[in-house]
């Protein structure tokens, strides 16, 4: 039997708090969780947990066994919290079995993945049985994809109810990935084939909403003279998500249109992004080089305290409806680390402690906590910021 979510024994587990950026969301809840919040790490090397424990300074904090291998230590860890926050990736290859046990035991979940093959592939397989169970499984809860997502939504709410919303976000960053990231992302390129399987697979499931419009961007690069900046379309999973969460909520209107594009202030910069791409793109492909380029940078390795500081992220949204013109920000320090560590933190509190909409399956930020994530996330330092209405 498993148990009442009242009856569990801890409100947040944290899997993966032995990795970089899971050491940095341990170091995040040590400081900023809440008095009562009842909180563990999980991992298969109790060595290493106990280090991290003594680390942030919590004698007392729980220690669970959780093996991605181990279906039933994954089983009894999802039996016994209200949620899950997992950073252990790549998830195309250890994020399923988690995000399983937490869909069957009505658990909560959230994740960092930035993958869309994965993420697709949790729809397909676990989506129903969550929502059989009343398990929110969010994904994207890190820079992919919260500052796009509840900015998306932070904007449309600027707008008229029941109008055509057209919006375009751009996105400038400065910050150096870890090594975990970098192993993502050429993993992810190099399984083409795969992720769109994984889409058609989704598709084949998903319902559409009736009677409403919600489409992608098809805007090609272009200059954005508002930003003094080149733009060029990014195709990661940021525009996905927006889009779920336009099809999952009315107030986007009746036609809902999003484009989603990277800044990039100088032609020539922009051009070498567009060809260094390309380039890491097709060598993905090939074996040996995908060999070669996974050993660039290992795992568990990421920029250091003062790199960190020095990291920051603005995505400037334009958005049009009902005769109305507004110009929003979303805004924060190191993107993919301190940030990240931060966003994934709030979400688990915000799913653990706050009233919320009743969801339950697949949902994503906007969807499931919308204007409680971004009162939290405001209140630990994150710009949501109108720049301009008209």
């Amino acid at each position: 039997m498993v148990p009442a979510m009242a009856e569990r024994d801890h409100d947040i587990v944290l899997f993966g708090a032995t990795g970089f950026t899971g050491g940095l969301t341990a170091d995040y809840l040590a400081k900023n969780a809440p008095e009562g919040i009842r909180w563990a790490i999980a991992g298969r090397n109790r060595s290493k947990l106990e280090a991290v424990r003594e680390r942030v300074g919590k004698p007392d904090l729980p220690l669970l066994h959780a093996d991605a291998g181990d279906p039933g230590s994954l089983r009894e860890v999802a039996q016994s919290t209200r949620v899950v926050a997992t950073t252990v990736g790549p998830y195309i290859h250890f994020g399923e079995p988690i995000a399983a046990a937490c869909a069957e035991a009505g658990t909560d979940y959230a994740d960092i993945t930035g993958e869309p093959e994965f993420v697709d592939t949790v729809y397909a397989r676990h989506h129903e049985r969550a929502a059989e169970t009343g398990a929110r499984l969010v994904h994207c809860c890190g820079f992919d994809s919260i500052p796009h997502d509840l900015g998306a939504y932070f904007t449309v709410k600027q707008l008229p109810e029941g109008v055509p919303i057209a919006v375009d976000a751009y996105v400038r960053v400065g910050g150096k990935p870890s090594g975990g990231t970098y192993q993502t992302a050429i993993t992810g390129i190099s399984r083409a084939r795969e992720t769109a399987r994984a889409a058609k697979a989704r598709r084949a499931m998903e319902r559409r909403p009736e009677g409403r419009s919600v489409r992608g961007s098809k805007r090609p690069p272009h200059r954005r003279s508002e930003m003094g900046a080149w733009a060029l379309p990014m195709p990661t999973i940021d525009p996905q998500i927006v889009l779920r969460s336009a099809r999952a909520l009315e107030r986007y209107g009746p036609d809902f249109s999003y484009g989603h594009f990277l800044a990039v202030k100088r032609l020539p910069v922009a051009l070498g992004l567009v060809g260094g791409v390309a380039g890491v793109a097709v060598a993905a492909q090939v074996p040996p080089a995908r060999k070669w380029l996974l050993g660039r940078m290992e795992a568990g390795e990421g920029p250091s305290p003062a790199r960190r500081e020095k990291g920051w992220f603005k995505v400037r949204f334009f958005g049009e409806g009902g005769g109305k013109r507004v110009v929003c920000e979303v805004s924060g320090g190191d993107p993919g680390y301190s940030e990240t560590s931060k966003m994934l933190s709030e979400a688990a509190l915000c799913l653990a402690s706050d009233d919320l909409p009743q969801t339950s399956g697949q949902v994503t930020t906007a969807q499931a906590m919308g204007d409680r994530l971004i009162e939290r996330l405001e209140a630990a330092g994150m710009g949501f910021a109108v720049i301009e209405a008209t």
